[in-house]
């Protein structure tokens, strides 16, 4: 059993006293579903800046679940997701999570998004033993909430190691500029990305935080153009990686742009056009991948969404399929039994095998991918 870390503690003192309503969309995967239903709540940002992370993991839930409910369902019974819409602020997945506890309903969580908001919702899942599966929190300190408390993604350290790898191995770069959002992801993972790069023989040569969804990053690329970058890690969300490479190849058309595999999205290449060929990230996850079980799954989000899924969307998906198995070899809904079969369980997804560790971390391979010709591509290696 894990350990409560003492962050964690003391957002669950400070956290359980909230209240609130919080409202929800419920879809049922099979329109004869009747009777009880198993419900698993599917909480994200379904609106704002970042609602396409939200929509993507509550598509690939509903997926998932139709694809048991046409088998069956789960102990007899039919799969309900019912979708939260915490706007990806810590307020709303309070109101959220308090929402979920009263109700009793619910047998698990998918979400949230953020490793902050996760954070702040964990403590509340955890002291009412409600399992929670994060497909995209990769703050170090989140699995540590507690036993009920997973994560179907890196820790950002891999993933920071292996955005470093791109940047100076596979593109030879050894002068390093940072531009982060002010987030506690976008600080800790500029912190992580400083450390490691100190153990190469790379340099970090000018770091910039800017603020999420601002329209002009040029004062930061401007700065980190006159310190010599040669390359750029990006740590945010396509929404930056977009603007940042339109707006530096405006002052550096040779400029290098690394991100990472939240920016691994459709959006990043309509919203960058041709700014963006040649952006490369690791990811988990690859669409284009020619596995028969992943082009079935992207085949079958293709016709039901109309495009394909990302990385963090895949994991979602992976994530209802743990959860449900659990439920299924445990014989049981009870929280406890289930989370303890998590525990037990290995699982082969689309985003490879899945076998959670004692502090319900999981490690995964990454792709090496790059946009070439509008379309993403692995990198040559």
């Amino acid at each position: 059993m894990k350990k409560r870390s003492l962050i964690a503690g003391l957002l669950c003192a400070a956290l359980l006293s909230a209240c609130g309503g919080g409202t929800a969309k419920t879809e049922s995967s099979d329109a004869k579903a009747s009777g009880d239903k198993i419900q698993i709540a599917v909480c994200g940002p379904m609106t704002g800046d970042n609602s396409e992370y939200g929509i993507g993991f509550y598509n690939a839930a509903v997926l998932k679940a139709k694809e048991w409910n046409d088998n069956g369902g789960v102990l007899g019974k039919q799969i309900e997701i019912v979708q939260y819409d915490d706007k990806n602020t810590a307020e709303e997945a309070t109101t959220i999570a308090q929402k979920i506890i009263s109700d009793k309903k619910v047998v698990g969580v998918i979400g949230h998004f953020s490793s902050g908001v996760c954070m702040t919702a964990a403590p509340i899942y955890q002291e009412n033993k409600i399992i929670e599966i994060s497909p995209s929190a990769s703050h170090p300190d989140y699995s540590g909430i507690g036993d009920y408390i997973f994560r179907n993604n890196t820790v950002i350290s891999k993933e920071a190691a292996a955005s470093i790898d791109i940047a100076v191995n596979d593109l030879g770069k050894k002068k390093v500029g940072i531009i982060s959002i002010m987030t506690d992801w976008g600080t800790n993972t500029s912190s992580i990305i400083k450390e490691l790069i100190a153990k190469t023989d790379a340099e970090v040569v000018a770091h910039e935080e800017v603020m999420e969804g601002s329209d002009d990053y040029t004062p930061a690329i401007t700065k980190l153009n006159e310190a010599g970058a040669d390359v750029v890690i990006c740590c945010g969300m396509y929404n930056l990686v977009a603007p940042v490479a339109k707006q530096y190849k405006q002052i550096n058309p040779d400029i290098k742009v690394v991100g990472f595999s939240n920016a691994y999205s459709q959006q990043l290449i309509e919203l960058g056009g041709s700014a963006v060929e040649g952006v490369c990230f690791p990811v988990i996850f690859f669409s284009e991948s020619d596995d028969p079980t992943i082009k079935s799954y992207v085949d079958s989000y293709k016709a039901a969404y109309g495009n394909a899924p990302s990385a963090l969307t895949s994991q979602a998906y992976d994530s209802v399929g743990i959860l449900l198995t659990a439920i299924k070899d445990a014989n049981t809904t009870d929280s406890e039994k289930v989370k303890d079969q998590i525990y037990k369980t290995t699982y082969q997804g689309v985003t490879g095998e899945i076998k959670f560790d004692e502090n319900g971390d999981v490690d995964k391979q990454f792709v090496k991918v790059t946009i070439k010709d509008g379309k993403f591509v692995k990198m040559d290696k």
